[in-house]
């Protein structure tokens, strides 16, 4: 495995895997990795010849108040699990490789980015979306590869694919939950024992709103309101949204109808959550 921190090693060394005729997988990460990130690294695997991996907490997608200077870097257990996992390039760069002394330049996607966490992460979409578009561009990769967990993340990274004409597929992946639902992520390191076992409501609040879907209820009020009840069940939770948009525009839905994701942000002490269910409304 090669671990490369400037973007003129990463390109010659993916030039030269595509001289040998190898078709190139990215899977982008913050680090932190979990089985989640490893489950993204598999699906490369099973479709790609060269995995790449990323790892970059990218500073343009936190807000002043947001987590940055203490989101988890443990590096060497993420190259170790790299490794293990079969992956030909690990891509570490510092901010100033990245972004130099400054962009001027940034990458936008309309009314996606609005609803859902862009409501409460003013920029954070812009940050994703640039930095993305700056990866794509150094790694030049066949497929790229993202969680479901993200779903927002994913509808906007796939429609600035499309939108800008980049020759690449977007894959996502389904959520790798815990064995009591709870989605796995990054974050959920901040969490105490006590706040550990809250977070399992957020997955229970979500089935239930599915199972309500499943019984033919079509008001998004009232399903929101279910889910809603279900959080607040637990008084360390601390409700940020819920919504139920269409899975492709994530424009609200109401009547729900056809294919919907229910999404879900919470704070549970000062850790931040987002999960998401995709539901056929019929």
């Amino acid at each position: 495995m090669e671990v490369a921190t400037t973007i003129t090693e990463v390109r010659r060394l993916v030039r030269q895997a595509r001289q040998r005729g190898r078709t190139i997988g990215l899977v982008p990460t913050m680090g932190a990795l979990h089985p989640g990130h490893v489950s993204l690294i598999e699906a490369a695997a099973g479709r790609c010849d060269f995995i790449v991996v990323s790892i970059f907490v990218n500073p343009t997608q936190f807000g002043p108040s947001e987590d940055f200077a203490k989101y988890p870097r443990p590096i060497e257990q993420d190259l170790a699990i790299c490794k293990d996992h079969g992956v030909d390039l690990v891509f570490t760069p510092s901010a100033e490789e990245m972004y130099g002394q400054g962009g001027l330049t940034w990458v936008e996607v309309e009314r996606l980015t609005s609803p859902l966490c862009g409501r409460f992460r003013p920029g954070h979409f812009r940050g994703v979306t640039t930095v993305c578009a700056k990866l794509f561009n150094i790694v030049l990769p066949d497929l790229a590869f993202f969680g479901q967990k993200d779903a927002q993340q994913a509808v906007v990274i796939r429609r600035m694919v499309k939108d800008l004409n980049m020759p690449l597929e977007i894959v996502v992946c389904p959520t790798v939950r815990e064995p009591d639902g709870l989605a796995m992520s990054s974050r959920n390191r901040y969490l105490s024992p006590s706040h550990r076992g809250q977070a399992a409501t957020i997955y229970r609040a979500l089935r239930h709103g599915e199972d309500e879907i499943r019984r033919g209820v079509k008001d998004a009020g009232k399903l929101a309101d279910a889910i809603t009840a279900i959080l607040r069940q637990v008084p360390g939770i601390a409700l940020q949204y819920v919504s139920i948009v269409d899975a492709e525009s994530l424009q609200p839905k109401d009547p729900v109808t056809g294919e919907v994701l229910v999404a879900v942000a919470v704070r549970i002490g000062s850790t931040r959550l987002i999960d998401n269910i995709v539901v056929d409304a019929g």
